[in-house]
């Protein structure tokens, strides 16, 4: 059979070995055949509560066996998922619900705060599922997961989706403050699935570890990869709990090791401390924030048989390039070339190819790039530029970039004001607007500062108004009951005024 749609990875997979363990799960062992089975139940109670083909399904879960079930189940009844971090807010998430025109929720319970009532704020969700104690939800419109799950085996859902019909919405931050919805179909998904399989040199005998959130793309791709491969994920809900990831990754047999350099700054501490070492590592990789050189030695000692990949990419179009791990030591601040199958190149203002050596604009090409984002015309436009095919489009990463003599990349840095923090984006203006709202507050700017861990630390600078006692305690703590973890700030600077343009707008340059 070919394939052509992201859940016929997990049909290829349970036709060939059903008995297998697809997912542990804090512990828990499912095998494919479970996992399929599950997925089944619940794709078919999605069709019969309202989901229709192309509808969207969000899934706002940790990351948990009823997020996975809920991802394959979306796709194999025809919708498209679209995965919200769990720290994410009521107001957040009732924005997302509308501007996707929701179908479905499917939640946990402990979220309920969250997200009840939230049905009679979002006119097209229609169905709202809940995993875990169900009991302390006082909502009989909510319908428990379990009880799906308890129902009898059916047999799957007959769906005419085709390669081009939209599998996800991605969400990233945007620059006016609101997320957006990035679009990738079955076929570009796909796509950047195999071209990641092929160059992590990734085989079925693989046990991958997921600590990395599910709303996070990087996270995703490794529960796509793992259930493409027919290998093993080894889920746990977060890297909170050092200790227990460890003792999981030495009672699993982990060999693939994905992180962020927050999870390897803290690995090299306690390395520091107490020698550690994880001998069935064959790979560790690296994104979202550039790997510092000087680590690469300390990782070498704590997975002495892995191979180091770094990358860089951007949920528009998944990944752009990888450094080949032979690199490691001579290339040390290179993050490569393209993935396999498509092209890079980088453009100056003029729109001309810049010689080796001198900086430009990254612009990609290849199938994984995204149609555009949801609902948002003028802003794909922006980012999407005409190929030199009809109707072809290459994405512009608004990146600095240059490339040496061998073709190898090298990221400068960002063009616009998004912060690249933790691996998550970050919109300056959605921190600014939640810092405005706090009485007592005049005015509020919001830049990156880099951070050899973080990649970027969030700087707040604050004006008060006169006479308000407000302290750095009292905003912080705000921030931290309205915006999810990564987006509260780190520093937060008082000042008496901030640096403006001739026109009078804030002048984020002069903070830098």
């Amino acid at each position: 059979m070919i394939q052509r749609l992201l859940h016929e990875g997990l049909e290829k997979s349970v036709k060939t070995n059903p008995e297998k363990i697809a997912v542990i799960a804090e512990g828990v062992s499912h095998t494919y055949q479970d996992f399929f089975d599950s997925v089944t139940r619940l794709a078919n109670a999605l069709i019969d509560n309202g989901l229709r083909r192309g509808d969207r399904c969000v899934v706002y879960m940790d990351n948990t066996f009823p997020c996975l079930v809920s991802i394959y189940a979306i796709l194999l009844a025809g919708g498209a998922f679209v995965v919200v971090n769990p720290q994410t807010k009521k107001e957040k998430l009732k924005f997302i619900l509308n501007d996707c025109s929701a179908r479905i929720l499917i939640s946990d319970s402990h979220l309920y705060g969250n997200f009840s009532g939230i049905d009679g704020e979002v006119q097209s969700l229609v169905c709202v599922i809940s995993s875990g104690n169900i009991q302390s939800i006082d909502d009989s419109a909510v319908i428990p997961f379990d009880k799906i799950m308890d129902g009898s085996k059916d047999s799957k859902p007959s769906i005419n989706t085709i390669a081009n019909d939209l599998a996800a919405l991605i969400y990233t931050s945007g620059s006016t403050g609101n997320p957006k919805g990035v679009m990738q179909t079955h076929l570009s998904m796909g796509f950047a699935l195999n071209s990641l399989i092929e160059y992590l040199r990734l085989s079925s005998d693989d046990r991958i570890l997921l600590v990395l959130p599910l709303a996070f793309d990087y996270g995703l791709y490794q529960l796509l990869m793992s259930v493409q491969l027919g290998a093993t994920l080894v889920l746990e809900r977060s890297f909170t709990y050092p200790a227990q990831v460890f003792s999981r990754i030495e009672q699993t047999s982990v060999t693939v090791f994905p992180a962020v350099p927050t999870i390897f700054a803290l690995l090299l501490s306690m390395h520091n401390r107490k020698p550690i070492i994880f001998p069935t590592v064959t790979r560790i990789t690296n994104t979202a924030a550039s790997l510092p050189p000087e680590y690469v030695k300390a990782l070498k000692e704590i997975f002495p048989n892995a191979l180091i990949y770094k990358m860089y990419g951007l949920t528009e179009c998944k990944r752009v390039c990888y450094l080949e791990p032979e690199k490691i030591d001579t290339k040390p601040s290179s993050v490569g070339q393209a993935i396999p199958g498509t092209e890079v190149f980088i453009l100056d203002d003029n729109g001309e190819r810049v010689k080796a050596g001198e900086i430009g604009i990254l612009h990609v090409r290849g199938p994984h790039i995204m149609l555009g984002y949801w609902n948002q015309l003028e802003l794909s436009n922006e980012v999407l530029k005409d190929a030199p095919l009809p109707r072809e489009k290459i994405l512009c990463t608004n990146d600095w970039f240059k490339m040496d003599d061998d073709g190898d990349l090298y990221f400068i840095g960002r063009s616009d004001d998004i912060i690249k923090t933790r691996g998550e984006k970050v919109s300056p203006i959605e921190v600014e607007n939640v810092i405005h709202g706090i009485n007592g507050v005049l005015e509020v700017a919001v830049i990156g500062e880099p951070d050899e861990i973080l990649g970027e630390a969030v700087k707040c600078f604050i004006v008060l108004e006169e006479g308000s006692s407000l302290s750095i305690r009292d905003i912080k703590k705000i921030c931290i009951e309205r915006l999810e973890n990564f987006m509260v700030p780190k520093y937060i600077e008082m000042v008496s005024n901030l640096p403006k343009t001739h026109t009078g707008k804030i002048s984020k340059k002069g903070l830098r």
